[in-house]
Parts: structure tokens; sequence; C-alpha cells
């Protein structure tokens, strides 16, 4: 029986595609008095900002050779170039991921590039409306530009409605349900650009009366020569292996690995289970074989940019070093803010972190 299926509803709430606990107020309480107290709260954030990490934008008037491109602009924002189509996700300029930009938490290092000087975009792609996934003023900035003059927003069921509040238009936003998909034309005839939204194991809302109200969702960016699987916020399920198990292959696969705490390990996944994560889409991928690509390279994304946890800032990264020596994985880490290249079979770990405390 597939575990890939539309997303269903309990009293109108959305429900995780598996049984799923997630923590309100008990768990709050748990996890203040470090928050307030100041265990180990040097560690959290680091000692200053961190950058700059100026992107050049003229690299973006040539196409990349191999035909994917990445620009990581920190947690899980970057913009993805793939056989010759611009996909932005889930950008947040704001300095806060919070409901106000008065208190909450604060960004560690400055936007690397202005959205006015990003390229031509086809598509903003939105996976969930919390605030370190959707920026308000950043929304209604990007749809007032000319860079986004002919891009599609696509989102998941009922994001399109906060959208629309923040200045898009409902004719340029397309809201997918789990296993649903949307097509992007080419300019100027040619292969389009299709996106799948896929379950992932979280939750929605931008306060606590609107929970799962919204829906939350993983994608699969599908080019005529590339595959991007995009695993937004999830906590582990047994779903991913069949995720990629619906390709021929992945050349790059994000995961995150940042924000994670045993008590909410149901809604984020962590370098641990990250790691387990990858490793099933690898393994789907193999048994399929075919001469595929496998699961190609393993970016690990949501870290790096906010305190969203109680961890130290670099842990997660650092975590996820310990058990790549390990297990050998094909880790993917560029520096912030740089246009880097997508080659297969050839891992990345630029370090970046270790030049601040």
């Amino acid at each position: 029986m597939t575990m890939l299926a539309r997303a269903r509803k309990e009293k109108g709430l959305f429900q995780n595609p598996v049984p799923t606990a997630i923590g309100g107020f008990s768990t709050m309480w748990k996890v203040l008095p470090e928050f307030l107290f100041n265990r180990g709260k040097a560690y959290r954030e680091p000692k200053g900002p961190l950058g700059p990490f100026p992107t050049p934008a003229e690299v973006y008037a040539t196409a990349p050779a191999s035909g994917l491109r990445v620009t990581w602009f920190g947690h899980s924002c970057q913009l993805i170039e793939i056989d010759g189509f611009r996909v932005l996700i889930d950008p947040v300029w704001e300095d806060r991921a919070a409901p106000t930009q008065s208190f909450g938490p604060k960004r560690f290092f400055a936007p690397t590039i202005a959205l006015e000087d990003l390229p031509p975009l086809d598509v903003v792609l939105v996976s969930h409306d919390h605030y370190d996934h959707l920026g308000s003023h950043t929304h209604a900035k990007l749809a007032k530009l000319p860079n986004t003059a002919r891009a599609r927003w696509v989102t998941s069921l009922g994001v399109g409605e906060r959208l629309r509040r923040f200045g898009v238009d409902s004719s340029r936003i397309t809201e997918l349900d789990w296993t649903q998909s949307t097509e992007i034309p080419a300019a100027g005839g040619g292969t389009a650009l299709r996106i799948t939204a896929w379950p992932s194991r979280h939750f929605s809302g931008r306060g606590l009366s609107d929970r799962f109200t919204t829906l939350w969702s993983s994608f699969v960016l599908e080019g005529p020569e590339h595959r991007v699987y995009f695993g937004a916020d999830s906590g582990y399920w047994p779903g991913f292996a069949e995720i990629a198990a619906q390709y021929d292959r992945l050349d790059l696969v994000m995961l995150e690995i940042g924000a994670s705490n045993p008590l909410w390990e149901n809604i984020h996944l962590g370098p641990d289970n990250a790691t387990r994560a990858y490793t099933e889409m690898a393994a789907a991928l193999a048994a399929k074989g075919g001469g595929g690509g496998g699961a190609g390279l393993f970016m690990p994304i949501h870290w790096g940019l906010f305190n969203l946890a109680l961890h130290a800032w670099k842990q997660p990264v650092e975590r996820m070093l310990e058990i790549a020596g390990e297990r050998d994985l094909p880790l993917w880490l560029p520096e912030p803010g740089q246009p880097t290249e997508i080659v297969a079979g050839q891992p990345l770990i630029t370090r970046w972190w270790e030049r601040w405390e």
C-alpha cells in the first residue's frame, strides 16, 4: 500500500501522512527555562554577525555549464537554476523569523543580495507558512519587482491565501496537494519544468490558533536533465524511500538538519535522521537499477541563519560532518550567497562556518 496520497483532513485540519504528536504548551514549558535563563545561550548564536557573503549577481548572466547551480542564502532559502529555469525557494529576507521585527529569532548574517538584484525568476516556491519559510515583507516586495514579471508562485494548499494578503495576485499562484504536479513552460518553447508536491511530516500555522489550517509539503523539481528533491521541514517517516522511487534518479537531495531537539524530532529531522532519510532514498533508487544516478549529492539545509532551537549554532553541521566521515556521505555544503554548480559525483565541503565562533 502506498504511503503517498492526497492530504486528508480531520475536523477541518490537515493531518500528517503518519500519526504525529505535536508539542503544545507542555513542550514549550519544558524548554522555556533554558531559553530564559541563558543555559548554553552563548553558543546558540555566533558571538557576532557572520559574513558578509556578497552574491556576485553578474554570475547569473551566464547559464551554468552543468545545467544545475544553487545559491544558498542560508536556512532553507536558495535559488536553484535547473535546466534553464530559475526557482527561488522559501525566501525570507526579513531580519527576524517572527510575527514582529521587534523580537524573535534574528538573522546571523545580512541578506547576501538585494531582492531587486536577483536574476529574472520563473518560480517562487513556498513549502509552508512558518515564519522562517514565508516572509510577508519579502513576498510583498517580490510581487512588485520586474524580475518576477513572469514568475509563478507555487505552494501548498491554503498558503495561497497568505500570499494574496501579502500582495501576490491570485492569477500567479498555484496551490498543490500532495502528489499533485504543475508544469512551468520554458521560455521560447522546449521541455517544461515539472514541480510535484510530496508529503512531509510537519505542521503549519503562523500562530497557535491556526495550526494545521494550511498544508506543508516537500517538492521535487524535475527538469529535462536534472532532478532535485527539496525536503523542506519534516521529521523522519518511511515515505522518503517511496518518494525517491518515483524517479529514475535525484541529482541533489536537500534535507533539514537544524532546529532539532528530542522533544520535537517527530517534525524536524536533525543530522542523524536526515542521514537515515537520505540513505533510504539512495537505497530505493539503487534497487530500481536501470543506470540512474542514484540519490546524488546530499545538501543539508535549515541551519546557519536563525536560532530556532537549544543546540549550538554550529552543532548541526558539525554532527553532520561526523556522520559523513563514518558513512562516506556525499555532502554538498556551499558557502552562503555563492552561486555554485552541482557536478555529479563531486561533493563539496567549504567549512565556511569555521571562520566564526
